[in-house]
């Protein structure tokens, strides 16, 4: 078992967009492996390897109706369907906050082996497919709070044991608008 440190909150990994996986070879599947013996250890929906330090665009989930990985994921939309409710995040370990979200997914991507594959979610899948594929874009599911909720999140993030007042970060806003699919 390979479980690795997560990367909290004010890593600027955290907030840098990942680059194109072009190599499957064993370095991706020794990645995707220890992605998700860390997701198991640590008890979440998902995980992305810039959560892990590794600035590559791949992340697994485990949901209680689908588990797995993606490599180079593109998100759309099917509908216009929002869903908002808690939502938390690994870098952010113990704080959870409701973020709207949209209800359906369609994440297409590929295998470790470089195989297409396609995961449809829908509620607490398709959360999580949207949350790991925005840590892949540098974003944090902060950012796609309205301000109000964005403000409180960031006085709890501050009275947060682990959270390191000597460097943090800057909070902006998602450039990816809530209502239109990514790229």
């Amino acid at each position: 078992m390979a479980v690795r440190p997560v990367r909290l909150f004010g890593d600027p990994v955290l907030t840098t967009p990942a680059q194109e996986v072009a190599s499957f070879d064993a370095e991706l599947r020794r990645l995707v492996r220890d992605l998700d013996d860390t997701l198991r250890d640590q008890q979440g929906a998902g995980l992305a390897a810039p959560q892990l330090g590794v600035g590559l665009r791949v992340f697994v989930f485990r949901d209680e109706d689908a588990a797995g990985h993606l490599v180079n994921p593109v998100l759309t939309f099917p509908d216009e369907e929002e869903q908002d409710g808690p939502e938390g995040c690994l870098s952010l370990p113990g704080l959870y906050f409701d973020t709207k979200r949209r209800l359906n997914v369609i994440a297409k991507g590929c295998t470790v082996r470089g195989d297409p594959v396609q995961v449809v979610g829908t509620g607490s899948l398709a959360r999580c497919l949207q949350h790991e594929t925005d840590h892949l874009d540098g974003v944090l599911f902060i950012n796609r709070m309205d301000a109000q909720r964005r403000k409180a999140a960031m006085r709890a993030i501050r009275a947060a044991s682990w959270f390191n007042p000597v460097s943090p970060p800057a909070v902006k806003v998602s450039p990816h608008p809530m209502t239109t699919g990514y790229h």
